[in-house]
């Protein structure tokens, strides 16, 4: 069985058969993001999942997403802020000091938040999520655009992959410190989460 190329951004957006069909839609492309999958259901998947629902007319489940991390006593602080219908429902923050999260101070705050806020939907179950997010990782490494190297990074890419099947998930950049209300709320949680 060949591969599938799925081309996210590029001159034509899709799946490819072959590599050549790939290349002619990435080759001399600027910011052009795809990968190969060994399934169509994975690239379907690596494509949908990329497309954005950041609208003010959303009324699905929205989790915003941050961390934060205490360089004296390395721990990790995680802070997640859930709105329904554009209405906050629930404020939750997580504490954690596993070594291999913690050397990637803040970034691990804001993984096992998006972690945490996935988990909950499909707890309750929703059929779809958006990630605001302020750090690309959040998105790049539950997508696979990024490689995922570190263990934490690699548990996080591999926990995506499973609940994409179970949920779709949107992701939507926030711009840190911009004076988003939720971003700033979640920014407060995951503080107080680590004792800063």
């Amino acid at each position: 069985m060949g591969k599938f190329y799925a081309v996210k951004v590029g001159r034509n957006v899709g799946i490819f058969n072959t590599w050549a069909q790939c290349q002619e839609n990435i080759k001399g492309y600027s910011g052009a993001v795809y990968k190969s999958f060994s399934t169509r259901v994975e690239a379907e998947a690596f494509i949908n999942n990329s497309k954005l629902v950041a609208d003010d007319n959303y009324d699905g489940l929205v989790a915003y997403v941050d961390g934060s991390y205490n360089i004296s006593t390395k721990v990790f602080g995680s802070g997640i802020v859930l709105l329904l219908g554009g209405k906050e429902i629930l404020t939750h923050s997580l504490t954690g000091s596993d070594i291999s999260l913690a050397s990637m101070r803040n970034v691990a705050g804001e993984i096992k938040g998006s972690q945490w806020a996935i988990e909950y939907a499909v707890a309750h179950g929703y059929k779809e999520i958006q990630i605001h997010y302020d750090y690309e990782g959040v998105e790049k490494w539950a997508l696979g655009t990024w490689k995922a190297n570190k263990e934490g990074t690699i548990a996080y890419q591999q926990f995506c992959k499973q609940m994409q099947k179970k949920i779709t998930i949107y992701f939507v950049k926030v711009k840190a410190h911009s004076g988003d209300l939720y971003n700033d709320k979640a920014d407060i949680l995951a503080k107080m989460a680590c004792g800063l």
